[in-house]
């Protein structure tokens, strides 16, 4: 017992002097480290992934999608506020500052495919049937304003459908 306490007093000796030589100690604590590992990887992560408003997610699709094919056109703009307004039942001006948030937290094109696919994969329960097909729509809708969409728009789309929209399996006498 004697060496017991022997040792937790030179720890604490040890401990002592290093603090009033200015070493921080503070980095010891478990609670503290938690802390701030957590704050880090909070703070160091892409902020797309921390949107929980089902709206604002399906901008960042719908601006995505048309983003996928180069750089957003005066057309895209105009059809995916207008679809916004119409959609999301809002006036023109939450529209455009809707419009300019996903346009702004998209603002890496070489980073894009990547930002859509993590962001599909974590919200692919989300969203109910009638919000997917809705997405759908708004997204085929901006990427075809200017003309034919682009491949990896209709790419993007066709894997956005398959994840989203539940397939309807075949109501018979054997299934």
């Amino acid at each position: 017992m004697h060496v017991l306490i022997g040792l937790l007093g030179s720890l604490v000796t040890i401990l002592y002097l290093l603090d009033r030589l200015g070493i921080d100690l503070g980095g010891l604590n478990p609670f503290y480290w938690y802390r701030r590992r957590a704050f880090a990887k909070k703070w160091g992560a892409d902020p797309i992934y921390s949107i929980d408003d089902p709206i604002h997610i399906a901008s960042l699709f719908v601006i995505g999608t048309a983003k996928l094919g180069g750089d957003l056109t005066a057309d895209q703009k105009q059809a995916a506020q207008r679809l916004f307004e119409s959609h999301f039942s809002m006036d023109a001006n939450e529209a455009s500052g809707l419009f300019g948030s996903a346009a702004h937290l998209l603002a890496a094109p070489q980073l894009l495919e990547g930002q859509l696919s993590k962001l599909a994969d974590r919200n692919a329960g989300r969203f109910s049937s009638e919000q997917a097909d809705s997405m759908l729509r708004m997204m085929t809708e901006v990427a075809a304003a200017d003309g034919e969409p682009h491949a990896t728009q209709r790419e993007f789309i066709d894997k956005f459908r398959q994840q989203f929209v539940p397939q309807k399996t075949p109501q018979g006498t054997w299934s």
